[in-house]
């Protein structure tokens, strides 16, 4: 099913914001959140262990493995420039040193479908998952784990680099790191320990640099950057909630919550100083007290299905950080809400976007605005319960049944463009 003519609903919205030069809108995904079967990887072994968390397992998702013209055809038909998703290390190199030649054509005929429809190709090389083979070696606490990963982004590049434009090394490594290293919460389940955090925490940067390396080297025309989840976070000195107080990035190098700043996002931000873009993830505001702990949310706030602050100006204020951090321009790689209310999901757009005229009104170079998600996937321990999509996927047919917001969406981008076109 193919969304709305975008010319359909453009009287009702107006331009949020001149289009920069070179501006994207698009949409997100990812393989094993929509794809179906991947039964190779951790997370597939993860869900169907006892005391994961996990919810329900992916089984087929939502199918997009055999659907992806009908996912593209929606990008398409809104008006859209890009479809992000990524690509799934385990399909590509089931076992060691062994790549699939199917898996790499059955992708590279999705971007050709994607080039075809005159879509910016945008992909994650890792997003959250690895195959079971590195996985058992011990996953990024491999020592060979960066040699691995750079060994798979070489083959990649090879064989599809030609058809892509914009690569994310890694989706959310500071994500990666922490709830697998410190919570427990992800593969592969430790909790408490923080020297393996930081181990893990280094060897993903330097994953990423070896891939950055060796994609700017094969395919320089690729831009390459990663992609962090970036909350709005706020500091408030007195450990009292509010709705406002010190964020993150408005505070000084040395002000309070440094330190936290530093362990969780610092890093990744300085390794990503020499990218061709930062990708910011966000969603939500997270609010700490003067020891970096978060602060209880009083009876009465907005949370979503997801159990985050409803914020939608909080992307506002990360990309204000990740430029500040990196000099680099900013892809907004995801945002978005999880709720069944789809008059809310266009509210917190509409508002997320108001935010991010205003950083672009200060100066902040911004590239792109990416919706998450296309469709409502697979939201890893949550399961299917949290419903971020623009368009709704029948959990027996697989039938795409876009919502309102996607009609909306589409006028918004027809509009900005209108009005880019007058300047």
């Amino acid at each position: 099913m193919t969304a709305p003519a975008s010319g359909d609903s453009t009287t009702h919205e107006k331009s949020p914001f001149p289009l920069p030069e070179g501006w994207v809108w698009g949409v997100a995904g990812s393989a094993h959140q929509t794809e179906g079967n991947n039964d190779a990887n951790d997370w597939w072994r993860f869900e169907h262990e006892e005391g994961t968390g996990a919810v329900e397992p992916s089984g087929i998702a939502c199918d997009s493995w055999n659907r992806w013209e009908e996912d593209l055809d929606l990008v398409k038909g809104a008006g859209l420039d890009s479809y992000r998703t990524s690509l799934e290390w385990s399909r590509i190199e089931p076992a060691e040193g062994e790549f699939s030649a199917p898996a790499l054509a059955h992708y590279r005929r999705m971007l050709e479908g994607t080039r075809q429809r005159g879509l910016t190709a945008t992909l994650a090389l890792h997003h959250f998952t690895l195959p079971l083979w590195l996985a058992d070696q011990g996953g990024w606490e491999s020592p060979r784990a960066v040699e691995f990963f750079a060994r798979y982004c070489a083959t990649v590049v090879e064989s599809l680099g030609d058809l892509i434009d914009i690569v994310l090394t890694i989706n959310e490594p500071n994500v990666v790191a922490m709830t697998g290293y410190l919570d427990g919460r992800f593969p592969p389940r430790v909790s408490g320990a923080p020297e393996r955090w930081a181990h893990v925490t280094h060897t993903l940067v330097a994953a990423h640099v070896a891939a950055r390396e060796i994609l700017k080297r094969e395919s320089p025309h690729i831009r390459v950057g990663l992609a962090l989840a970036i909350p709005d976070i706020i500091f408030h000195p007195d450990g009292q909630w509010a709705p406002d107080g010190m964020h993150m990035s408005e505070l000084p190098t040395a002000g309070p919550g440094a330190e936290f700043a530093a362990m969780t996002l610092g890093v990744f931000l300085k390794a990503a100083r020499d990218d061709d873009f930062i990708g910011a993830n966000t969603y939500d505001s997270q609010h700490m007290g003067p020891d970096g702990n978060p602060l209880p949310t009083p009876d009465g706030e907005r949370i979503t299905q997801m159990g985050w602050t409803y914020a939608p100006e909080a992307v506002g204020y990360s990309v204000r950080l990740a430029a500040h951090e990196t000099g680099r321009p900013v892809i907004i790689t995801e945002n978005g809400v999880g709720t069944e209310n789809d008059e809310e999901r266009i509210e917190y757009l509409q508002r997320a976007l108001a935010s991010v005229a205003r950083a672009l009104a200060d100066g902040i170079e911004i590239h792109g605005y990416y919706v998450w998600s296309l469709i409502d996937n697979f939201e890893w321990t949550d399961g299917y319960r949290p419903k971020f999509g623009l368009v709704a996927v029948d959990r027996t047919t697989m039938e795409r049944r876009p919502k309102p917001s996607l009609a909306w969406y589409a006028s918004v981008v027809a509009a900005s463009r209108a009005d880019s076109s007058r300047v």
